[in-house]
């Protein structure tokens, strides 16, 4: 993409009301004004808040949001000029319940109240497979704590993963620490029994994927 293109984007991400843009001081060195406050001053309702994390172009933000009208779902990545397209597609189909954070997924816990969020999605994150770079992946136990502090006591988390490596990492930690896993299947795609809302939305980098015939794989877990 080119840089023109990014600064476009970035330009009408700022025009957006569904896109939120904190910065670091905004939410490390002081209370953030939504902390606690996104049902009642953002979305204006009660409904449970589902969280995509990496969202990347943001289409399973949307997707999920289009499906399931009764839930509050926010998309969040660092890089705003992909999930630009989630954004301007909420935007211009009026989906009320799809917003997005353009912020550090470190960050999670600045953001979110205790107990504020019901389910977390993480969907092709990253495996980081170099050791020297472990403390990025987006299951190891630091980011398994800050999700914890977020999530309602019986939260859903979903990891929905192209690594067969990120897929038994994480398996094998969830197993050790003793958390319930509710659900894992290693090839979605060839196995019965996949929910719906794993093989009816599939995002670009997903399709991708599909074409090289690499098995795509799901876990459902919460963090006890």
């Amino acid at each position: 993409m080119g840089s023109k293109n990014k600064l476009k984007r970035f330009r009408e991400n700022e025009t957006f009301e569904n896109v939120f843009q904190p910065t670091r001081e905004d939410l490390v060195d002081q209370i953030y004004k939504y902390k606690g406050k996104w049902r009642t001053e953002v979305f204006k309702n009660q409904n449970p808040i589902v969280l995509e994390l990496g969202c990347g172009k943001g289409e399973y933000t949307v997707e999920l949001a289009q499906r399931y009208p009764e839930k509050n779902f926010i998309g969040i990545d660092i890089k705003g000029a992909r999930f630009w397209r989630g954004a301007k597609t909420a935007v211009e189909e009026a989906i009320p319940n799809a917003k997005f954070i353009r912020t550090q997924i470190e960050l999670i816990e600045y953001i979110f109240d205790e107990n504020e969020v019901d389910e977390i999605w993480i969907t092709f994150p990253d495996p980081q497979i170099k050791y020297k770079r472990t403390k990025h992946r987006l299951t190891n136990m630091q980011f398994l704590e800050r999700y914890k502090k977020v999530l309602k006591p019986d939260g859903i988390m979903h990891l929905k993963t192209d690594s067969e490596f990120m897929h038994g990492y994480t398996l094998g930690l969830l197993h050790g620490l003793g958390c319930q896993v509710v659900y894992a299947n290693h090839h979605v795609y060839k196995l019965e029994g996949s929910p719906e809302e794993v093989t009816q939305i599939q995002t670009f980098y997903e399709n991708q994927y599909l074409e090289k015939d690499k098995p795509i794989t799901y876990i459902r877990f919460k963090i006890n």
